[in-house]
């Protein structure tokens, strides 16, 4: 028998032809599970997961078990149970491998031919369902309107930062790729968007077309010290602990959306909600290592990480980069090498096993100058050790691909 791992990676990963026809034919099959529960639907370009965590950290606090709160994020770091949890805890291996079988063979008994992530979806679906999910905090995988988490009739939606990813699939410009964002708007919803989103006139426009509340997330008042960033929330500062001024925009959006739903939550859960909420290889620092890991893999995201390096005290750096090759590197490494010092620091082009991964001889001279090259675990193993700080950057598959926590 086939594991879950070797179904989905059987799988075309996206469909030529978009559309949300063959995840509503199997969710049908399986008694539209995704009408079980409330959710909450993300999408944007950046701080998708970030939001979604906060949100998702705060409703765990707040209940603390009394009602179940499904997650579905993506991409995953090491297993695919991670993109699933409910009330904090990953799918098993044991169910993901018997709901993901299950599905697969009914999809293929009715001529569904389902995408890695449709079948993925589909799943996270019915587990919620059958396990009682109260709420459900649900990121988009690629865009929004042909998304397959577009299949379910949200109450809250929340579009975070809008930038240019995935152009070939979304469109060439801000208003194209806003479009396709704005995609997961429903009728009578309430929409959750920062002011300054460069989508935000798009957001505006289909709000109105769908009837939907349109909602401004304003930033609270905060202070940042050695890194550390602080909220203040019934006139006292309380630690953030999600690192990078960037995520102020996140938890204004999260804060807004949680405020919107049909609950009253108190500061005091909030505050202790922040001091708690994790959110893995986004500006995470493993003190013990002195590393700094961060997914960040296009300009946008780039630019947030160096932004927070230049806040950090003067310090020998090393910095460890890897990406695939359908991002645009060029202007990541043009905004990220100015935060390096070639006379002290050190750089380090990591190609990384993965498929499409970027290779270091396909860089130009520019580009590749001051970097040398490290192919294996063993090599990052040895560079990780150095006695400074290192930053690992570059890509979520390639962080994925060690463990370096």
């Amino acid at each position: 028998m086939k594991t879950a791992k070797e179904i989905l990676t059987s799988h075309n990963k996206f469909h030529i032809t978009l559309g949300l026809e063959r995840i509503s034919k199997i969710l049908e099959i399986l008694g539209n599970p995704q009408n079980a529960y409330k959710i909450i639907h993300i999408a944007g370009t950046n701080g998708k997961g970030s939001t979604s965590k906060i949100i998702d950290e705060i409703l765990n606090e707040n209940f603390k078990g009394e009602k179940n709160i499904g997650l579905y994020t993506s991409p995953h770091m090491f297993s695919y149970c991670e993109r699933i949890k409910v009330n904090k805890e990953d799918i098993s291996e044991e169910i993901f491998n018997r709901l993901i079988s299950n599905i697969d063979e009914l999809a293929k008994k009715n001529d569904i031919d389902l995408s890695e992530f449709e079948l993925l979806t589909a799943c996270a679906f019915y587990y919620f369902y059958i396990k009682k999910a109260d709420y459900v905090v649900l990121e988009t995988g690629l865009g929004g309107l042909f998304d397959a988490t577009n299949v379910c009739n949200s109450i809250i939606e929340v579009i975070t930062t809008i930038d240019f990813d995935h152009t070939e699939r979304l469109g060439s410009t801000i208003n194209e790729i806003a479009a396709q964002k704005a995609g997961i708007i429903k009728n009578n919803s309430k929409v959750i968007i920062s002011k300054d989103n460069l989508g935000f006139e798009v957001i505006k426009k289909t709000s109105k077309e769908k009837n939907a509340t349109l909602i401004l997330a304003l930033e609270p008042e905060f202070k940042i010290e050695n890194g550390e960033t602080f909220i203040k929330i019934d006139n006292d500062y309380s630690l953030f602990n999600l690192k990078g001024r960037h995520q102020l925009q996140n938890l204004a959006l999260a804060l807004a959306a949680v405020k919107n739903l049909d609950i009253k939550i108190k500061d005091e859960i909030i505050k202790s909600a922040l001091k708690k909420v994790t959110w893995g290889f986004r500006l995470e620092y493993i003190k013990e290592k002195n590393l700094l890991l961060d997914g960040a893999h296009n300009p946008s995201g780039i630019k947030v990480l160096a932004d927070y390096i230049k806040t950090l005290k003067p310090q020998k750096k090393v910095l460890i980069f890897g990406c695939l090759k359908n991002k645009d590197y060029k202007k990541m490494l043009e905004i990220l090498k100015p935060c390096f010092d070639l006379k002290q620091d050190e750089l380090y082009f990591y190609e990384f096993d993965y498929p499409n991964s970027l290779k270091f001889k396909e860089l130009d001279d520019e580009l590749s100058l001051g970097f040398k090259s490290l192919k294996t675990l063993a090599e990052v193993d040895e560079v990780i050790k150095k006695d400074c700080l290192k930053i690992f950057c570059g890509s979520i598959y390639m962080l994925g691909t060690y463990n370096l926590v």
